[in-house]
């Protein structure tokens, strides 16, 4: 990537974190309160019930301990899909403002990477507010846990290139209903976070172990629990960078069908 292409980036990043100082207020409730519900519902109210019962099946570790770094890799997913679906496809369909950057010295690889820089930053900003109540609440057995923010930061990159790939190539939002329901909403409930995915048959636990959310919450958990170990845990980040990193350069090559046609 040249110099040009980054000070291009750059700006389009710009535009997108002026739109969001107008419009955070409403992003509150999905970005930051609803993750802190769910922590405290789930690792705090059905974790007192788990834990009173007996963890062995968990190594012996709370469950809000268990559950906190797979929350954590949820919530950035689900924050980085609602980025990269409605967002994308405005600004080529309806408000039509990608149309308007290209007639700019910005090319359409600009406007994505500029696009996915905006969303690493939405990203990052809610899992550090979640990081920090995890680490409150007593969520983070060790210090490695803190390096499960920049996991949930890459989790969220590598399911934002591919669905800003498939929001570029939509015709409309029908196939957003899709991605949600099919790909989101599956890959929440096996990914490991509220329980050990070995526990399912065979077939599924395979399937989870094609889902990058899988790797990001069993790496996290790893760092959050001190039992990280280094191959693994190259691997959980190597599967994360291939997604993110293929993802993006069918995002770039959609966008500019799209735009140029």
């Amino acid at each position: 990537m040249t110099v040009v292409a980054v000070e291009n980036g750059r700006r389009q990043f710009y535009y997108w974190a002026m739109v969001y100082k107008r419009t955070w207020k409403g992003s509150l409730v999905s970005s930051f309160l609803l993750p802190l519900l769910y922590l405290a519902a789930m690792g705090i109210g059905l974790g007192s019930f788990v834990d009173d019962n007996g963890s062995g099946a968990l190594g012996g570790v709370s469950y809000l301990q268990f559950i906190a770094p797979g929350l954590l890799a949820s919530t950035a997913m689900q924050i980085a899909v609602g980025e990269s679906t409605y967002p994308v496809m405005g600004g080529i369909k309806w408000h039509k403002t990608f149309f308007s950057m290209i007639a700019t010295p910005l090319r359409p690889a600009d406007v994505m990477y500029g696009q996915l820089a905006f969303i690493a930053f939405r990203v990052l900003t809610t899992c550090v507010v979640f990081t920090a109540v995890i680490a409150a609440f007593g969520g983070l057995r060790s210090a490695w846990g803190l390096l499960a923010l920049p996991v949930s930061l890459l989790v969220g990159m590598a399911v934002s290139a591919p669905v800003c790939a498939v929001a570029a190539g939509l015709h409309n939002d029908a196939g957003f209903a899709m991605i949600f329901r099919f790909g989101v909403v599956p890959a929440f409930l096996f990914s490991g976070a509220f329980f050990p995915v070995s526990q399912l048959p065979n077939w599924i636990e395979w399937l989870a172990y094609l889902s990058p959310l899988w790797h990001a919450v069993e790496l996290s958990r790893d760092l959050s629990l001190g039992t990280v170990e280094l191959l693994p845990a190259l691997g959980n980040l190597a599967y994360l960078s291939a997604w993110f990193a293929v993802g993006t350069w069918f995002a770039v090559r959609n966008l500019t069908r799209k735009l140029i046609s």
